[in-house]
């Protein structure tokens, strides 16, 4: 770089240099542009026009955006809103979309001019000793005294610094759909807990009632075998039931606070702090879901939308990739004044200046940049291929989650009918116990057989529950379109 100190040839001749250097750039903007062009990638995804075992009107009365409350329970709702708001995992979720935000920010610097005030003053003094052995002629000391502002700015022609700061957006919009995939998943996670606590309290209060019920036989046949109407046997085989029912009472009450402890951590509280009121959930409501046209699902689940912006973020990073292979043009410049004497420092006499262009273009680098363009293009062709698994995924979740609907109320209504069945068929073997008329064995199959369909049917009730929500989350947790982001360019 060459300072200039008032010096107006000098100057003229740099002027003319730098508008040379300008117009030579200019000119082969044509050349970069067809360098830079490249092909969209196509999604190639085929969409349906309809779920093979959605209702037939797949438009009417799609959920709301708080869908949990379609389950009629106020604990719950309470519960979903405490974790949207106090889940750990939402919370790091957030945090990241600060730290992709200021990815952004930093990734478009470059676009802007860089400028840097500067200001010293230096004292200095020679050697005291001539070059020839005999002493030094002049001031033994120097002052010197200097403020300046130097501004550099590299001009993105080719798109490069432009096209790094658009990935840098698309990856802060995924953070955003990241956000909105564990704030569903948390919000799943906060309803099959609750579920599994409610399940568990039905399945211990019928382990309790099946309990008492067997105890009740058992007491009827002592009485027999006290009398002499009944063997040994036959009190023996009883009383294995009862401990059966017993020791059926512990796992469940392990289970019960397990999933109570679980519940807590989905919170963030801790589990002493964490009390269930509710206590069957037979009270549940089953909310109706219509999972609308597969179409929608594009926009609708956070996972697809996620991965739809990290590759637009990859597209963006092949385009700098690939403009790395152009030169870059630098354009320099610093302005201010110097003086020995600090009274002349800001003397028009003080006041000096410099520009500078340059212009590089990479020639040998041992393969570096061919390399970074084909890990880019690698990660581009990895991002499609799980666009397209994501795509596809969601519209198979969506028919899973309908599958498991239809089947788990056939499967609740069938199981019903068994345990009212099974129950009659226990209430009159106990009957016909206490008077008599009944062998042992019937009497045992029948409350086995009912003790047995009363447990399936709490676990089918549970499993019902579960195959609504996984509905819900297939469908991406509301039907609420959300609204554009201003970071995303058209």
């Amino acid at each position: 770089m060459r300072r200039l100190e008032s010096q107006r040839p000098v100057l003229s001749v740099s002027v003319r240099r730098f508008a040379a250097v300008a117009v030579a750039v200019v000119l082969s903007l044509p050349l970069g542009s067809c360098f830079l062009t490249s092909d969209p990638i196509p999604a190639a995804i085929d969409i349906p026009k309809a779920y093979r075992y959605g209702p037939r009107n797949a438009d009417a009365a799609l959920p709301s955006v708080v869908w949990w409350r379609g389950f009629r329970s106020r604990e719950l709702t309470d519960l979903i809103e405490q974790a949207l708001t106090s889940n750990f995992d939402v919370a790091a979720a957030v945090a990241r979309i600060i730290q992709a935000d200021a990815q952004s920010r930093i990734s478009g610097a470059p676009l802007l001019p860089l400028l840097d005030f500067s200001g010293s003053a230096t004292r200095s003094r020679p050697a005291q000793t001539a070059s020839s052995g005999g002493p030094s002629i002049g001031p033994s000391e120097r002052t010197t005294y200097g403020v300046s502002l130097n501004a550099s700015y590299e001009i993105d022609f080719w798109g490069k610094n432009r096209a790094t700061l658009r990935a840098a957006e698309e990856t802060a919009v995924a953070s955003r759909f990241d956000r909105e995939v564990v704030a569903l998943t948390t919000v799943v996670s906060v309803a099959n807990s609750y579920f599994r606590v409610l399940a568990a309290y039905d399945r211990l209060r019928i382990a309790r009632d099946n309990l008492a019920a067997a105890t009740r036989v058992y007491n009827l046949i002592k009485q027999r075998y006290d009398v002499g109407t009944a063997s040994a046997l036959d009190l023996a085989q009883q009383e294995s039931v009862v401990n059966a029912q017993r020791a059926a009472i512990p796992p469940l009450q392990q289970s019960l606070r397990q999933d109570i402890a679980t519940l807590a951590v989905l919170i963030g509280r801790s589990p002493e702090r964490v009390v269930i009121r509710g206590r069957s959930m037979w009270r549940l409501a089953i909310p109706r879901v219509t999972p609308g046209l597969p179409s929608d699902l594009l926009a609708q689940r956070p996972d697809v939308r996620e991965a739809e912006a990290q590759l637009a973020a990859a597209n963006a990073n092949v385009y700098a990739a690939r403009a790395a292979f152009l030169p870059s043009i630098q354009l320099t410049g610093e302005g201010g004044y110097q003086s020995a004497a600090l009274r002349m420092l800001l003397r028009p006499e003080s006041a000096f200046f410099s520009l500078a262009a340059g212009l590089a273009q990479p020639l040998l680098d041992g393969a570096r940049l061919q390399g970074q363009f084909d890990l880019q293009k690698g990660r581009q062709e990895e991002l499609l291929q799980l666009y397209r698994k994501a795509v596809v995924n969601g519209f198979a979740d969506v028919e899973r989650a309908l599958i498991a609907v239809q089947q788990t109320a056939v499967r609740v209504s069938l199981q019903n009918e068994v345990v009212r069945s099974t129950r009659q068929a226990f209430e009159i073997a106990e009957t016909r116990l206490r008077e008599g008329t009944v062998d042992l064995i019937t009497v045992l199959n029948t409350q086995q057989a009912l003790f047995q369909a009363q447990d399936v049917l709490a676990q089918a009730q549970l499993d019902r529950l579960q195959a609504v929500v996984s509905l819900f989350q297939a469908l991406g947790g509301s039907w609420q379109m959300p609204a554009p982001d201003p970071r995303r360019r058209p």
